[in-house]
């Protein structure tokens, strides 16, 4: 994210030159994949991300398996939430080539309809946390952990416990 603005880290560790270099490589890709004037899908991060990368979230991005995948999702949910933005990355620290990110985010939905929901206008507020792998300065593994239905139930984008 060098030369870049982003969100304040609240906490973090020391770290190596080298785990700072995976930190930025992973906090330039969450920028772009969380701002819904640059993420254009894949092809937004494809320069960021391995040949062989992957991507594991079952339960929130099903049939996303690399972290393009989950970009071209993201861009998605993203135009119905237009201002969707990360308020903070609250932790933040790497080992070698794994870094963890816990990041607090909100959005309302302002933009496009959501599964043939108008835009309501609704706000939201949630955390969410990836497990990021660096291989040669590019993202290789990106694993997120996320509670999709607290997002989903404050836009009123679920009946009962059912998805709208």
């Amino acid at each position: 994210m060098a030369g870049q603005s982003g969100p304040p880290t609240r906490t973090s560790t020391q770290q190596t030159n080298t785990e700072e270099e995976n930190i930025a490589v992973v906090k330039d890709y969450m920028r772009i994949a969380y701002s819904p004037k640059l993420n254009k899908g894949r092809s937004s991060v494809a320069h960021l991300c391995t040949d062989d990368s992957i991507f594991e979230a079952p339960t929130t991005f099903p049939g996303c398996e690399t972290p393009l995948d989950y970009a071209d999702s993201h861009s998605k949910v993203m135009s119905a939430l237009a201002d969707l933005h990360i308020i903070s990355f609250d932790t933040v620290f790497a080992k070698e080539g794994h870094v963890l990110l816990r990041y607090s985010a909100e959005g309302s939905h302002c933009g496009e309809p959501h599964n043939g929901i108008e835009p309501s206008g609704r706000k939201a507020k949630w955390h969410a946390a990836a497990i990021f792998e660096v291989r040669d300065g590019k993202v290789y593994k990106f694993t997120k952990e996320w509670d999709k239905l607290h997002m989903w139930k404050q836009l009123g984008w679920m009946k009962g416990d059912e998805y709208a």
